[in-house]
C-alpha cells in the first residue's frame, strides 16, 4: 500500500500508560493452545480495562450457538487467562476443531448476571472519556489466534451492520456471525533450510499469492490461486533469476467476500491490505481450508521455495487494521467491534485528545497504537511466529513510518512535547519506537550474508509523510526516488527538469538518501514499478490513469495523478524499447532490485493504476504470451542473470573514485560544470570489476535525448576491448535483445564512437 488505495467506509483511546516494555518474545503467552499431553487448552488474553471476559466454545466457526462458556480471571500484568480440560470440552459436544471467542465488558458496559446476547444489561455508553469500546453483544476474536474460521464479511454475510456499535446496532448479537478463533496443535511440518544468501545478491519479485497461479494452465486446478500452487512456481521463478519472492499480504485479511457478485470489483480486497488477524495465514489461499489446513501449507509452500533456492518475504500491515476507525468523522459511537476494539480499544489505537476518535494516518481510518509497548509486543511476536514456525525470510512494512511514531495519545504529550495532543511524529532516535524494537529483538542478516532476517519499509505513509532514508541501519527501504527520477529522466523530458546527475546518483545506490546514516547501497530497494501505480508495460504505455473503466480492469477507486507515465507517442517498438530500459535501470543499478510480477512479460493492467479491488483475470498473471513477450521474458531473465554474474553490481559498500568512473559522451570524465547543466541528459560510467573479483569491467552508457548521441569510449582494462551485451534501441527489438554470455558483439577499443538512439541504455563489458 502506499497513498491512495481506499475502501468501503464500513471496514473501516486513553489513560496514562505505566506498562514496562516487555522484554522477550512472546513474554505474555497469549493466544489459546494444547498442554504437552493435549489434555488442556490454555486460553490467554490481554487486557488491561476489561472488567470482566468470558471464553465462548463452538462447534463450528460461523452460523451456530455456543456450545460451552468460561469467565477468565487475572492471572497478572492485565492477563486474563482460563485452562480448561479437553474431557470437559469434548462433554459439551465439541469433539472435532475447537472454535473460539470473548466477550468482555468494562467501564462503559458493566456486567451483570441478567445479560443476555442482544440486551443492553449495564450499558453505559458506546464509549467513554477514557476510549473504552467494551459491548458485551460482539463476540471477539483472539488478536492472537493462529487461524480464523472465516472473515466477517463472507459469501453467507455482506452485512457489516452485525458487528458494530452505536444506537442503531449496539444489540445485534455478532456471536453466530463473528470470526472464531480455531485452537490449532503443531503441524510437524518442515519449512526446509532457509537461504543465507547475502541481501545485495538478491532479485525480489512482489506478486500476490492468487494472482500468481490463478490463471495457470501448468498448475493443475485445484492449487491455482493457492500457497500449494505458488510453491509449484518456485522452479519457474528459480528459472528466471529470482532469489526472493515477496508476497502482498498473506495475513487473514477482508477478502472472502470477493465474487460474491460476479464480474464485479464491488466489495472486493485483491491486494489484502486490511488486516484481521497478525499470526493467522489467510484462509482464501489454501486449497486446504480445513483447520489446520492453511498453516500446513503455507509451511509446505515456504518448503518448496526454499529447496529452490528462495527467500520468502512477507508484506505485513501493522500500522492498521481491518477494524479501521469510526464510521463517519461527525459520530464517535459507531465503530467496527470484532476484535483489538472491543478488548481494550486506548491500547491498541491511538485515539485522539477527548479520546472519541481515531488519529489516522493510514488513509483505512486509524493508527495501530506502535508505541504502546502492548501493542508494539504483538508486532514482535507476529513476526516471531512467521520467521520461526513458519519459515519467513523477511519482511516489508506497510507505512513504516507508523511504526516509527512515538506519539501515545493525548496522555503522552509531556514525555513527547513533538505529540501536542497525540498526533504523528516519526522519531528514528527514540529507541522505543516499534522500528528499533524489532531490530534489538531479531538479527538482522549481515552485509555479506548468513542467518538473520531482512527488514524493508515502505517510506511513507498515505497523510503524505515521506520518510525516505531516515530509517535506522538495519533497515532497508523501499526507494521512491529511483522510481520517480528516473521515470522523469525517460517520460518526462521538456516537462520538466531532468536532473542527469540525481540519475547517476540513483545509478549507483542513492548515497545521497542512505550514505549518511550509516546504511549502504544494498539498502537502497530499486524498483520501476510496484503494485502501487502502473505496471512497467503501464509506465510506457498510458498517459494518465484509467481507473473507472469496467470489469475486468476496474473500476477502482483513487490512485496517484502523478506517475511520470508515457505512452511513446503510441508506438509499440518505443514502448517495449522503454521497458527494456526502464528494466535495465533496476537490474544495474547498485542496490537491491525489485520487480513485480508480471513485468518479465510486460503484463498490462490497461492504465488501472491502483486496481486494489480488481481480482480478475486482469490481475492474474498470464502464461499465454505473445512473440513480443517472450521477447522480453528472454530480456528479462537475462538481464537477471548478468547482475547475478557480476559482483561488481552489487557492492557491499559504497563505490569508491577507482571503482566507477563517470564519463561524458565526448569520452572525458564528467565534471562539476557537466553535472550541473540543466541541459545534459546523457551520460555514461564504468564500473572496474577487477576491484570486485569480477571478470569484466562494464561500460554503461544512457542516452536520455530524444536524439541519438554518440559516445566516445574510454579505455577498457589493458588487453581487452569493449563488447556489447545490450542495447535497448528499437532496432534490437527481438529474441537477443540482451545477448547471452559469448555472444557479446566486437565494438572496439579506447576512442571508439558509438551512436546510441534516444531514449536508450547501452552496456558494454570489457574482454
Amino acid at each position: 500500500m502506499r497513498l491512495f488505495r481506499t475502501l468501503a467506509a464500513t471496514w473501516l483511546a486513553a489513560a496514562t500508560f505505566a506498562i514496562p516494555a516487555r522484554a522477550s518474545i512472546d513474554s505474555m503467552n497469549l493466544g489459546a493452545s494444547y498442554n504437552s499431553q493435549g489434555t488442556e487448552i490454555t486460553f490467554r488474553v490481554y487486557s488491561a480495562s476489561a472488567t470482566n471476559i468470558v471464553l465462548y466454545l463452538y462447534t463450528a466457526g460461523y452460523g451456530v450457538q455456543e456450545s460451552a462458556t468460561y469467565t477468565l480471571s487475572q492471572a497478572g500484568g492485565d492477563v486474563w487467562q482460563v485452562i480448561v480440560p479437553v474431557s470437559e470440552i469434548q462433554g459439551s459436544g465439541i469433539t472435532g476443531t475447537v472454535y473460539y471467542g470473548y466477550r468482555a465488558w468494562g467501564p462503559n458496559w458493566t456486567y451483570s448476571s441478567s445479560w443476555t446476547p442482544g440486551s443492553n444489561v449495564g450499558f453505559v455508553s458506546d464509549v467513554d472519556a477514557n476510549g473504552n469500546r467494551f459491548n458485551p453483544n460482539k463476540l471477539l476474536l483472539d488478536p492472537y489466534a493462529r487461524e480464523i474460521s472465516q472473515d466477517p464479511l463472507n459469501a453467507q454475510n455482506q452485512n457489516a451492520d452485525i458487528f458494530a456499535s452505536g444506537a442503531s446496532y449496539r444489540d445485534t448479537d455478532s456471536g453466530s456471525y463473528a470470526p472464531k478463533g480455531i485452537v490449532l496443535e503443531p503441524t510437524g511440518q518442515s519449512t526446509g533450510t532457509k537461504p543465507t544468501r547475502a541481501q545485495k545478491d538478491d532479485v525480489i519479485y512482489e506478486v500476490n499469492v492468487r494472482g500468481l497461479t490463478e490463471q495457470d494452465p501448468n498448475t493443475p486446478s485445484q492449487y491455482q490461486g493457492t500457497y500449494y500452487g505458488a510453491g509449484l512456481k518456485a522452479s519457474y521463478l528459480a528459472s528466471l533469476g529470482i532469489t526472493a519472492v515477496e508476497f502482498q499480504p498473506m495475513q487473514e485479511t477482508q477478502d472472502d467476500e470477493n465474487d460474491v457478485i460476479p464480474d464485479s470489483t464491488a466489495d472486493q480486497n485483491f491486494w489484502g491490505y486490511m488486516t484481521e488477524d497478525f499470526f493467522a495465514p489467510d484462509r482464501r489461499y489454501a486449497s486446504n481450508k480445513n483447520p489446520g489446513g492453511p498453516t500446513q501449507e503455507f509451511q509446505e509452500m515456504v518448503q518448496m521455495f526454499h529447496n529452490a533456492g528462495i527467500k520468502v518475504y512477507m508484506d505485513v500491515v501493522y500500522n492498521h487494521t481491518a477494524e479501521g476507525g469510526t464510521w463517519t468523522n461527525s459520530d464517535p459511537t459507531t465503530a467496527t467491534i470484532y476484535s483489538w476494539r472491543g478488548l481494550d480499544n486506548a491500547t491498541y489505537y491511538e485515539l485522539t485528545s477527548g479520546n472519541q476518535y481515531f488519529y489516522d494516518d493510514t488513509g483505512t481510518g486509524g493508527n495501530f497504537d506502535t508505541y504502546n509497548p502492548v501493542a508494539q509486543q504483538m508486532i514482535i511476536d507476529s513476526l516471531a511466529y512467521w520467521s520461526t514456525t513458519m519459515g519467513v525470510d523477511g519482511f516489508r512494512f506497510d507505512e513504516a513510518p507508523v511504526l516509527g511514531n512515538n506519539c501515545l495519545n493525548q496522555s503522552y504529550e509531556s514525555a513527547a512535547p513533538d505529540c501536542p495532543n497525540g498526533g504523528f511524529n516519526f522519531d528514528p532516535s527514540d529507541p522505543n519506537v516499534a522500528i528499533n524494537q524489532i531490530l534489538d529483538n531479531f538479527t538482522t542478516r549481515p552485509a555479506t550474508g548468513g542467518s538473520g532476517l531482512d527488514f524493508y519499509a515502505e517510506p511513507w505513509t498515505a497523510s503524505g509523510g515521506d520518510d525516505q532514508g531516515q530509517f535506522p541501519v538495519g533497515w532497508s527501504e523501499w526507494n521512491g526516488v529511483f522510481e520517480n527520477t528516473l521515470r522523469q529522466a525517460q517520460n518526462e523530458l521538456g516537462n520538466m527538469p531532468i536532473s542527469i546527475g540525481q540519475d547517476a546518483t540513483d545509478f549507483s545506490g542513492s548515497s545521497n538518501i542512505f550514505q549518511a546514516n550509516g546504511r549502504s547501497p544494498w539498502n537502497s530497494t530499486n524498483y520501476m514499478d510496484v503494485h502501487d501505480g502502473f505496471t512497467l508495460n503501464d509506465v510506457y504505455y498510458c498517459n494518465s490513469p484509467n481507473n473507472s473503466q469496467g470489469w475486468p480492469y476496474g473500476p477502482s477507486s483513487g490512485g496517484s495523478t502523478t506517475n511520470y507515465s508515457w505512452n511513446q507517442g503510441g508506438a509499440a517498438a518505443d514502448q517495449r524499447r522503454a521497458a527494456r530500459t526502464g528494466l535495465a535501470f533496476t537490474m544495474l543499478s547498485a542496490g537491491t532490485p525489485l520487480m513485480e510480477g508480471g513485468d518479465e512479460y510486460l503484463r498490462s493492467i490497461n492504465c488501472n493504476n491502483n486496481p486494489y479491488n480488481v481480482d480478475s483475470t486482469a490481475s492474474w498473471l498470464n502464461y499465454s504470451w505473445t512473440t513480443d513477450q517472450s521477447n522480453f521474458y528472454n530480456f528479462a531473465q537475462r538481464a537477471i542473470a548478468f547482475r547475478l554474474a557480476h559482483p561488481a553490481l552489487r557492492p557491499v559498500t559504497w563505490y569508491t573514485s577507482s571503482q566507477v568512473v563517470w564519463w561524458e559522451p565526448s569520452g572525458v570524465q564528467a565534471t562539476t560544470s557537466y553535472w550541473d547543466a540543466g541541459d545534459n541528459y546523457a551520460i555514461a560510467f564504468t564500473v572496474n570489476g577487477s576491484s570486485f573479483g569480477d571478470s569484466n569491467s562494464m561500460y554503461i552508457a544512457y542516452n536520455g535525448w530524444s536524439g541519438s548521441v554518440t559516445f566516445t569510449l574510454p579505455a577498457p582494462p589493458t588487453g581487452t576491448n569493449w563488447y556489447r551485451v545490450t542495447d535497448t534501441c528499437n532496432w534490437n527489438d527481438g529474441l537477443n535483445t540482451w545477448v547471452t554470455p559469448g555472444n557479446e558483439t566486437l565494438i572496439g577499443p579506447a576512442g571508439s564512437t558509438y551512436s546510441q538512439c534516444g531514449e536508450s541504455l547501452l552496456l558494454l563489458i570489457s574482454k
